[in-house]
């Protein structure tokens, strides 16, 4: 049976499952960027079990981003996919436009650039993604513009349209890297997040009037699509885990709840900041 419960002056409800629910976040809404899989996925599908209608962001992964809605609507969430290639110059009017239709009236309140990529695009017609950027001497010019254009620029302007739907009280949370604070061999990427990063304390100072929370999680090196040839490597993730505190990869579940935390009211009083959500990534000394 669902009980009301007060909890540090907030009114929540405990589902059957024992999850809590802060009861103003339903009827708000969400937009999550590259929701389609991984720890996008695993976002929307957490914000979706709070109360909020999700906005399902994806590029190019249609099936995808459908069996993410799917999965959020069999356990009684709301959600819908929206397409937008954030490689077009009209990518953020169309992401816009279609989640202004969807939401029909309804506020926006959390806003998740999660969607990047660390590779530029594979060969055109070869499929897939290409070779991850490593060195400097590696990397075009088209390859580094790639990778700030989907990194840095779409979520910038994402974030100056959608404060025309965020009202007072609302967050906006970007998604980095854990890799922007140790010398891992993805000098593009690394840079790109970087960048990203000087969103949060500025934007942050700026919001503040209005109540709107801006942050930043930093996973470490998560168990998703993006890196599954590397871990497919024998004994690449074992050697990995042995660079975490907690002695294991991260899973998309573990950064959904971070994003949770800092999009719920008991997330407040938190701005401006970069939340490592890496395991404690090379903290602990190297085991052989």
């Amino acid at each position: 049976m669902v009980e009301s419960l007060i909890t540090s002056g907030t009114p929540c409800l405990l589902s059957e499952k024992g999850n809590f629910i802060v009861a103003d976040l339903k009827g708000r809404a969400a937009l999550v960027t590259g929701a389609s899989r991984g720890i996008g996925r695993a976002i929307a599908q957490r914000l979706a079990a709070e109360g909020l209608l999700v906005a399902v962001h994806y590029g190019s992964q249609e099936k995808a981003a459908a069996e993410t809605v799917e999965a959020i609507e069999r356990v009684g969430g709301e959600a819908f996919p929206v397409r937008a290639d954030l490689r077009r110059d009209d990518a953020v009017d169309t992401l816009f436009a279609e989640v202004e239709n969807r939401l029909d009236g309804r506020p926006l309140h959390v806003l998740v650039n999660n969607a990047g990529v660390q590779s530029p695009p594979a060969p055109e017609g070869a499929g897939g993604k290409g070779e991850d950027v490593t060195s400097v001497s590696g990397v075009t010019a088209a390859e580094f513009d790639h990778l700030f254009r989907i990194n840095v620029r779409a979520p910038f302007f994402i974030i100056q349209r959608a404060l025309r739907l965020i009202g007072e009280g609302g967050r906006v949370i970007n998604v980095s890297s854990a890799l922007t604070r140790i010398a891992w061999p993805l000098l593009p990427y690394a840079m790109s997040k970087g960048a990203l990063e000087m969103i949060a304390p500025r934007l942050a100072l700026e919001l503040g009037a209005r109540g709107i929370t801006v942050n930043t999680v930093a996973p470490g090196i998560t168990a998703t699509d993006m890196n599954r040839a590397m871990r497919d490597v024998p004994g690449v993730e074992e050697r990995i885990s042995a660079l975490t505190a907690l002695r294991r990869l991260g899973r998309p579940g573990d950064i959904a709840g971070v994003v949770a935390f800092l999009a719920s009211d008991e997330g407040r009083w938190v701005t401006g900041q970069l939340v490592d959500a890496s395991g404690g990534l090379c903290i602990a000394p190297a085991m052989s």
